[in-house]
């Protein structure tokens, strides 16, 4: 099995706790994914506060008009720095996303740092080259630019 690396980092004029309950709130997911994506929650356990072993499941189109089933484990959480999500069931083989947030003296700096496989072999390695790594990298970029303007946004006074 191949495994795919994605790593990016952000820095957001934030408070590490402010970065930590908007990151750790699975509502909020919606808010920073692609709204072509469709993602609906369906499910989370435990209610909102983070804790490993949490559940989330949802819904999320990983190509137009194809929604899948989406089932993600929360397996580490140390707040305020850093947690954990692995996909259970879902479009990927394995998929494995750790989030870390340190504090720098712009504010926060977030590193996310996803592990993922492809299923079905030769088939699955060329449909990554094809489209799902520049997918996944477009998710991102989606994200970044919607943090962007959520906390960096700088009002102009006149």
């Amino acid at each position: 099995m191949k495994v795919y690396n994605l790593t990016s980092t952000q820095t957001l004029n934030i408070s590490l706790l402010k970065a930590w309950d908007f990151f750790s709130s699975p509502k909020n997911l919606k808010e920073i994914t692609p709204p072509h994506m469709g993602f609906k929650i369906n499910y989370v356990s435990g209610g909102e506060r983070m804790y490993p072993g949490q559940i989330i499941k949802y819904i999320v189109n990983v190509l137009p008009g194809v929604p899948v089933k989406w089932t993600t484990e929360i397996t580490h959480v140390s707040e305020p720095n850093f947690f954990v999500d692995e996909q259970r069931f879902g479009p990927y083989a394995m998929w494995h996303h750790q989030h870390h947030f340190k504090e720098v003296p712009e504010g926060v700096m977030m590193t996310d740092i996803v592990n993922y496989a492809i299923p079905y072999g030769f088939i699955g390695r060329l449909a990554n080259w094809l489209f799902v790594e520049k997918q996944v990298k477009k998710i991102f970029a989606h994200r970044h630019q919607v943090l962007e303007n959520y906390f960096n946004h700088k009002t102009q006074t006149v």
